[in-house]
């Protein structure tokens, strides 16, 4: 199913003129640099064709002749190929080996281009190689260290040699011979052609940067009834290439088609050119500093589509597609897999950012990314320190509308606890909230109510009311220091009133009658009394200890208690209140 999926977005790319996909039989390779030649096969210099700074330094894609599978043997490619093929040089080889190399390429394009007049200089060139001329050529250190793709031009000539027309013909005529064995395919149903290896598929975070293989069989455990390789599960070569063109080149597209997941790196794509398509990675991703409103942009078409219409009119019925992949070995492990069509992806997703709006400060982003929720919860608030699979659940629960991940939660308050100086901060409030009101709509209970975006002083949770008290009792010794405390009761009791409040909120609601008689405005202490006598009537005791999903209601009910105090920034106390 998925490289039927792969093998659709194919036709629908190749159907577009100025899609830039790949023809059968072509691919798209990076290739630093062009050796530039004359017609009589002579060397006019060589062109290094790369962009950017150190490391970042990138060579200009070509459309190049289809590479060989390369395993352990040699596989010279057509016209474009390793400097250890192209000249016989580079770094660390066995000399040996590298003569191999540089003789099987000659042979090849011999036999390829025979007589073909416009390949004559080219193969002068590659017959009579000098590599004292290119000693002098001032990339050629560089190129025997690092071992680049090279490819040829004529001079006076902006296009590769593989893209003159007689040249085309050639390869096409020489690629007509196939000695494949003929098979069924087990994704189109034809007879044709069987592909012993798949090409490799680039791109994927932390897989080999040669490329891995989605579909290999590669040792006699995976083989049976005598066949090996591909033949194993027969795909014929057409489907083969399209699935891994297609695939390399979501990969590779520079547009927002793929995004990084955690420790995977996932794809998607709609069967149909689509507007929630364009839109997909910046539901997830943190705000390009280029561009920072392309998210908030695509989020509100997201939240508003129901009554605008975005996302259903003409795409309601579109079949979208979400790929993520991760390495393992050589090889490419399938992590997540989701198709349905634009309106239901689109409706689970509306749902997940609904579940974590909350109250929170104009200077909060108004929606979070992923990466903002994930290194939030982690240790020291660095990515880095994300638990491996959390990424992909988060994902996962939010494209298919099920549970959040129990780890999400308990990373939430592990930091909250770890964290005394800020606590419970918007994004972990949002992210506490999410996780339990989806739980409650997946576990329902009776005497229990979804948590609200903010302040519900009706909230029955017995967790988000000693929260809420626990703010209060904050607040209090606040507003009797001054602002001239070192610390407060957050930092050194929130731990303790939050998983065993027994123990603590005796002596704190002793201790706010002290604070309280430091108050001067009379209207403020009327003010904090009624508040303290309206929460104590939800609470008939103290529990000796509070389960997971109580300490996070109780994070929930300091945090809306917090923000009520912002919102309202001291109460204004009646003229009543004033006279009493």
């Amino acid at each position: 199913m998925i490289i039927k999926a792969l093998c659709d977005y194919y036709d629908r790319m190749a159907a577009l003129p100025d899609s830039g996909i790949a023809p059968p039989g072509w691919e798209w390779k990076e290739v630093p640099f062009v050796v530039v030649i004359d017609s009589d096969g002579r060397l006019v210099q060589i062109d290094d064709t790369r962009e950017g700074d150190g490391k970042k330094k990138r060579g200009k894609r070509y459309l190049v002749p289809q590479w060989e599978k390369r395993t352990v043997g040699i596989s010279p490619n057509l016209l474009c190929d390793m400097a250890s093929y192209v000249f016989g040089i580079a770094a660390n080889s066995k000399p040996e080996r590298l003569a191999a190399q540089r003789l099987a390429f000659v042979e090849r394009h011999r036999e390829v281009f025979g007589d073909t007049p416009e390949a004559r200089g080219f193969l002068t060139f590659i017959d009579s190689l000098d590599v004292g001329t290119l000693q002098s050529q001032s990339c050629w250190q560089e190129i025997f260290d690092i071992n680049p793709n090279v490819s040829f031009r004529y001079a006076g000539d902006s296009r590769l040699i593989a893209e003159i027309p007689e040249i085309q013909v050639a390869i096409a005529s020489s690629s007509g011979t196939n000695d494949s064995p003929l098979g069924r395919c087990m994704v189109s149903g034809t007879i044709g052609p069987v592909c012993r290896l798949h090409a490799s598929i680039k791109g994927v975070r932390g897989a080999q940067s040669s490329g891995a293989s989605l579909v290999a069989f590669n040792s006699a455990v995976y083989e049976s009834y005598g066949k090996s390789q591909g033949l194993v599960a027969p795909v014929c070569e057409e489907v083969a290439f399209k699935y891994t063109t297609a695939l390399n080149m979501l990969l590779s597209r520079q547009d927002g088609q793929n995004l990084l997941v955690g420790d995977a790196t996932a794809v998607f794509w709609s069967l149909e050119k689509t507007t929630f398509e364009d839109d997909f990675a910046a539901f997830f991703m943190e705000p390009p500093k280029d561009d920072p409103g392309r998210a908030i942009s695509a989020i509100q078409r997201l939240l508003s589509s129901p009554i605008t219409g975005w996302y259903v009119e003409e795409e309601n019925d579109t079949t979208f597609c979400y790929l993520a992949l991760s390495p393992n070995a050589a090889r490419i492990s399938i992590r997540d897999w989701r198709v349905g069509t634009v309106q239901e992806f689109a409706s689970k997703i509306r749902q997940h950012f609904e579940d974590f709006a909350i109250v929170k400060s104009p200077r909060e982003p108004q929606h979070y990314s992923n990466y903002r929720i994930l290194a939030n919860v982690a240790s020291q608030d660095d990515y880095n320190n994300v638990p491996p699979a959390l990424g992909g659940e988060l994902m996962a629960a939010a494209l298919s509308g099920c549970q959040y991940p129990a780890t999400l939660i308990q990373a939430a308050l592990r930091r909250v606890h770890s964290d005394v100086k800020n606590r419970v901060t918007p994004v972990r409030a949002a992210v506490i909230k999410a996780w339990l009101n989806r739980n409650l709509r997946f576990n329902p209970t009776p005497n229990s109510k979804e948590i609200s975006m903010e302040l519900d002083t009706s909230q029955p949770s017995i967790g988000y009311q000693l929260g809420r008290l626990f703010a209060v009792l904050e607040r209090v010794q606040e507003r009797a220091s001054g602002g001239s405390l070192n610390s407060t009761i957050r930092e050194r009791f929130y731990g303790a009133a939050c998983a065993t409040p027994v123990t603590v909120f005796a002596n704190l609601l002793r201790l706010k009658n002290h604070h309280l008689a430091k108050i001067v405005s009379r209207g403020e202490v009327v003010y904090f009394e009624r508040l303290f006598g309206e929460i104590m009537s939800h609470v008939d005791d103290f529990p000796a200890h509070l389960d997971l999903q109580d300490q996070g209601r109780f994070a929930i009910g300091y945090y809306h208690q917090r923000q009520a105090f912002f919102a309202e920034k001291t109460a204004e106390p009646t003229k009543e209140e004033t006279q009493d």
